[in-house]
């Protein structure tokens, strides 16, 4: 239920040309999360369709949904982290926006991020499509091999790092060095800020709408580059394990 009162999580989701989707996706987020106080931000990235015309009509139905427009297009990475200074709630959720990551995720992973026995230094409950990821043959493939060089490459301990639907603390989230694509190395990030990160199996759906802005080679391209410079980082950490005022 929306409210006057901070959220308990914010849901955020980028979107770029995802007008068939948004509406959908909307009305399940608040099936899954209507329970509680809640916020979803959709970040509207320049989209040229009809997405933030979408959004809009959807206010009235959905008092829980906020619509962020940027002025110039920035991308998937900018665009969640946009979502998550907007957010006023501590915890954070992120999906896609072509409703491959199911919502009803979300309630579990909340659950095991703020359990009563969950370690101090739990920041990440993240999605793993794995066993269930109804994608192409070509792209399970190269996801695979990305996935398994990036694991033992930053020792991460995460087998699907870009699955879309995760659960988050944003202060831990708002300590990360940004970057473009960072959303695919959270859990390297998080253990370089002396933060432990669990994962969970997800549903994963088939597209039905729109079209992947993404290509396996563009993926190659840039993750080159970013592994290079997340290995730098990490080797450049140092941690004090927290401070004390005297």
């Amino acid at each position: 239920m929306a409210g006057q009162k901070t959220p308990e999580i914010s849901v955020v989701i980028p979107v770029y040309n995802e007008q068939e989707n948004v509406g959908p996706l909307a009305r399940e987020i608040h099936a899954a999360l209507g329970h509680k106080n809640y916020e979803m931000i959709f970040v509207n990235d320049c989209s040229t369709d009809d997405t933030l015309k979408n959004l809009q009509a959807l206010k009235a139905e959905l008092p829980a949904l906020r619509a962020v427009s940027h002025r110039e297009n920035a991308g998937q990475s900018r665009s969640v982290r946009t979502g998550i200074l907007a957010a006023r709630a501590p915890v954070i959720g992120t999906l896609d926006g072509d409703m491959q990551n199911d919502p009803a995720d979300l309630p579990a992973m909340y659950d095991s991020l703020t359990r009563a026995d969950a370690p101090e230094n739990l920041a990440l409950i993240g999605g793993d499509r794995t066993a269930g990821r109804k994608d192409t043959a070509a792209k399970k493939m190269a996801s695979k091999l990305g996935n398994g060089i990036r694991k033992r490459l930053l020792n991460d301990d995460c087998n699907d790092t870009g699955c879309g639907i995760k659960v988050f603390k944003r202060e831990a989230f708002l300590l990360l060095p940004y970057f473009d694509h960072i959303h695919r190395y959270i859990p390297a990030l998080m253990a370089r800020e002396g933060y432990t990160s669990e994962f969970m199996a997800v549903n994963h759906r088939a597209r039905e709408f729109g079209v992947s802005k993404y290509t396996n080679f563009g993926r190659l391209k840039v993750s080159i580059a970013d592994l290079r410079g997340v290995l730098w980082l990490k080797k450049r950490a140092r941690n004090p394990k927290g401070w004390d005022e005297a």
